[in-house]
């Protein structure tokens, strides 16, 4: 589990932060990542500042297998993501002479200048650029960093487009126990169960029923048989102090 390729997502945009919009990507990423074996490390999200971007993304690429970013690369002049890329890596940005391509093809004639920034990308031969078959615009690779569009449905088909490219690990799996009962009653047993169970992750979620007090415990693992086996203990802990627990996935 120690060895399996690791990623970070970096959402980029005020609008995240403000509230105006809620990201949809992180949920996407996470769940699609860990079915094939890649652990979703740090997601961080972070404003349109050119200095904050640069910084964290060299922080990140570093760290981490792979990199993800979504947000930024439309026509508008918020739109700053593929500069920062480049400025990160030491590049220049250049209009992508395969993405310009696919704009015209898309549009049926060469447009204005601000969708061709949308073909934008750091020059380099080391430059891939992204299939977007929603709208044509793409995203693109540089090293272990793959930048996308920040619209969920684009995002899932331009990361959907590289998913062949990444190297994965075990899969993770995960299922849990839910009962009403306060967390703070279990808190010592679940303990000592984590501690039996070294390889499960086990997270402690409560939540509101009905106006009752309930929790969730959810275990993650790329071993289904030690899940089970984690959460049968789980539920005989919440059944003995007269919970009633529901098994799921």
């Amino acid at each position: 589990m120690t060895d399996a390729p690791t990623a970070c997502l970096l959402i980029i945009g005020d609008e995240i932060l403000s509230g105006r919009t809620q990201d949809a990507n992180l949920k996407f990423l996470g769940e699609r990542l860990a079915a094939m074996g890649i652990r979703l490390k740090e997601a961080r999200v972070i404003p349109d500042v050119p200095d904050v971007i640069v910084e964290t993304l060299n922080t990140v690429r570093a760290l981490y297998t792979y990199v993800f970013t979504t947000g930024g690369i439309g026509p508008t002049h918020d739109d700053i993501t593929t500069a920062c890329v480049a400025r990160a890596f030491g590049r220049k940005v250049i209009r992508h002479p395969e993405a310009v391509k696919k704009l015209v093809a898309y549009y049926g004639h060469v447009p204005n200048d601000a969708r061709l920034k949308m073909a934008e990308t750091p020059d380099g031969p080391d430059v891939a650029l992204i299939e977007n078959r929603a709208t044509a615009a793409p995203g693109f690779r540089i090293a272990n960093v793959f930048v996308m569009a920040g619209i969920p449905s684009i995002a899932r088909a331009m990361f959907e487009a590289i998913a062949p490219l990444l190297k994965g690990g075990d899969p993770m799996f995960s299922s849990h126990v839910d009962a009403e009962i306060k967390e703070g009653d279990i808190a010592a047993e679940l303990t000592a169960i984590q501690e039996k169970y070294p390889h499960v992750s086990i997270g402690s979620y409560p939540f509101a029923r009905e106006g009752r007090f309930a929790v969730s415990i959810v275990a993650r693992a790329t071993d289904k048989a030690a899940i089970a086996a984690a959460l049968n203990e789980v539920a005989a802990v919440m059944t003995s102090k007269g919970a009633t627990p529901t098994l799921g996935d």
